[in-house]
């Protein structure tokens, strides 16, 4: 540690001093034993006392808790961790030097002088009115007019803009890093100066400041209850989780279990059409949430929709893993996948199927189809749908930033019984979009005390899965880290080498414009790697709302190229935009590989009279934690 200067301690100290004087007529001393001319009543009084109490017992009964069942510390998310990291490589950075100090402080002087000119204060003062105030920087989280109603918080708003501006482009310029090591950078100080936020905190966020001094604290109280409640689970909440129940209120599309192993459940949906297309469609999502992302509601569900639209429709519903799995790895997933693909084959009688796979599942499908190639049984997959999936991790984005030898030792020390907890992996999705899914929820629903939302997408990202230990990171460290994937029998799955350049099935690929978990350059990638025909479509939003979009909803927009682009960004160039959902583009292209129809009957209506079935979806396995 060297001994020079913290820039955010010497560029907030000037204007914290500024805020203490400013505030200081506004709000008073607060303290409810100084009872002057225009403070609080003797009722008020009592009534501040009192909720001073209850936010003390609240947290003493919790604290009792733990030392009576003490939670080990998870040191992945140790803000320590990532401060000392921080630490490390800010003392890399061009700050040390001291014309770079003395720019950022008069830099940092003219805005405070700027700021105070806006209300007539400072060397500035009378260059315009307060009701004419233009700050400089803008951002939504400082979007209410309190923060610009009184000086001492557009100040403090307007420093915290313009130091993590300046920090960013510090890290841009820091000597002796590697590009791993930069990105590293990037994202931690871009996690840091999210926590940084004035807008965090109660006493230098107005909004919380007003909403305290109208409910007397009682939205402290509330908030405290949110709090508690989310650390004794374990995990930050987004939404009303009471207010949703499978085959209910979603995952409601009627079905049934068909078939099941200690890793998956089958699901078929039953039909909604006289006559279906012969070939059926399985689906394959991603094992590191729950299914039902395809299936949340009736207008939003793309399993009805695909119902609707005449297709046989199977569902894979992944078990989450416990002790029983701890041996389980990616091969039990692409065996998994050939399992299901046989079941429905068998079951319907035909000789082939189209299938998705979604996020990682198609990852894996891609194996899949590599696999069934080289053993020459290619022909079980009449198509192949990815969405948002990667088989090339050379631009996989900021999770690439989770998967260096530390952080990989770090996650295995996680998984003491074999397995991971989802809440691990909810917190690693959140941390991608910090403002958004961490401190959002922290202003409103622990400082202003706000109840939670009844939104189904929100309770489906907060319904975790757990993951087999060995497979999480066998993923990371084969596919994310190393790449191996796309190298032509680097590896070998179920005792069969992989190439996915054999892969000649015709395929349809969907990428999320603004996907931060998989970017489309990075989805973009498969096109180079497979063989065979291949209809890529650029989907407006990101890795959820991107796939998720019923042509009902009129919502965003998609892109698609019908000459031969060679990178991405030839596509974008001469791509077409269309409004609305790519899902009815899909289902010409799927029609297009096969368009025979057969009646909706027999073992095509599961349950029916003849056909033994384990149970109504949504199934068992969705169900548990």
């Amino acid at each position: 540690m060297t001994d020079k200067p913290d820039p955010f301690t010497n560029l907030y100290e000037g204007p914290a001093k500024m805020a203490r004087a400013l505030l200081a007529p506004l709000m008073g001393t607060m303290d409810a034993g100084q009872l002057g001319e225009g403070m609080m009543s003797p009722e008020d009084a009592q009534q501040w006392a009192e909720v001073a109490a209850k936010l003390q017992t609240m947290w003493l009964t919790y604290q009792s808790e733990q030392m009576a069942s003490p939670q080990a510390l998870v040191p992945y998310f140790d803000p320590a961790r990532w401060m000392a990291l921080a630490t490390d490589w800010y003392n890399k950075m061009p700050l040390a030097q001291a014309e770079q100090q003395k720019a950022l402080i008069e830099e940092g002087t003219r805005l405070w002088q700027d700021v105070l000119g806006q209300y007539g204060l400072g060397p500035q003062a009378g260059a315009h009115s307060g009701d004419e105030v233009e700050l400089p920087r803008k951002d939504r989280r400082f979007a209410d007019e309190k923060w610009r109603a009184h000086p001492a918080f557009a100040l403090i708003h307007q420093t915290y803009l313009f130091l993590a501006e300046r920090v960013a482009e510090m890290v841009d310029k820091a000597d002796g890093l590697n590009p791993q090591q930069r990105e590293q950078l990037r994202f931690t100080t871009k996690a840091i100066t999210e926590a940084a936020s004035p807008a965090n905190f109660p006493l230098t966020n107005p909004v919380v400041m007003e909403r305290t001094l109208e409910t007397k604290g009682q939205n402290l109280v509330k908030g405290m209850e949110h709090l508690l409640a989310d650390m004794r689970r374990g995990q930050l909440s987004h939404t009303d989780a009471s207010a949703f129940t499978l085959g209910e209120n979603i995952a409601v599309t009627p079905g049934k279990v068909v078939h099941e192993t200690p890793i998956y459940q089958l699901i078929q949906y039953s039909p909604t059409t006289e006559k279906v297309i012969k070939t059926p469609l399985i689906i394959f999502p991603p094992w590191i949430n729950r299914f039902y992302i395809l299936d949340l509601n009736a207008k939003k569900s793309f399993v009805k929709w695909a119902v609707d639209q005449g297709i046989t429709v199977f569902m894979v519903s992944w078990k989450s893993a416990d002790a029983s799995m701890k041996d389980v790895v990616w091969d039990d997933y692409v065996r998994a996948q050939m399992d299901a693909i046989d079941h429905v084959r068998g079951r319907l009688d035909v000789p082939s199927v189209h299938a998705i796979g979604y996020c990682v599942a198609g990852t894996t499908l891609a194996a899949t189809l590599a696999i069934l190639h080289r053993r020459e049984q290619q022909d079980k997959v009449k198509s192949a749908t990815f969405f948002t999936a990667q088989v090339d991790f050379e631009k996989a984005g900021e999770l690439l930033n989770f998967i260096d030898d530390q952080q990989l030792a770090a996650i295995q020390g996680m998984s003491p019984d074999g397995y991971l907890d989802g809440r691990y992996m909810a917190a690693t999705f959140n941390l991608l979009r910090g403002t958004d899914l961490i401190w959002n929820y922290v202003v409103n629903n622990y400082l202003l005390g706000e109840d939670y939302p009844a939104f189904d997408l929100l309770h489906w990202n907060g319904d975790v899965t757990n993951l087999p230990a060995k497979w999480h990171q066998q993923y990371l460290r084969d596919l994310y880290r190393d790449n191996r994937l796309v190298e032509g029998d680097a590896l070998t799955v179920d005792g069969t080498p992989v190439d996915l350049g054999r892969v000649n099935t015709p395929t349809y690929v969907q990428a999320g414009k603004e996907d931060h978990i998989a970017p489309a350059e990075s989805v973009w990638r498969i096109t180079e790697h497979f063989g065979g025909p291949i209809r890529f479509v650029l989907a407006g939003s990101g890795h959820i709302a991107g796939v998720v979009n019923p042509p009902s909803s009129g919502k965003y927009q998609y892109w698609t190229n019908d000459g031969s682009p060679r990178s991405l960004a030839e596509f974008r160039e001469s791509a077409q935009e269309h409004p609305g959902s790519w899902w009815p583009d899909w289902i010409e292209w799927l029609r297009d590989q096969d368009g025979e129809t057969v009646p909706a009957k027999g073992k095509r209506i599961p349950g029916g009279k003849g056909d033994e079935v384990i149970e109504d979806a949504p199934g068992r396995y969705v169900a548990t934690r």
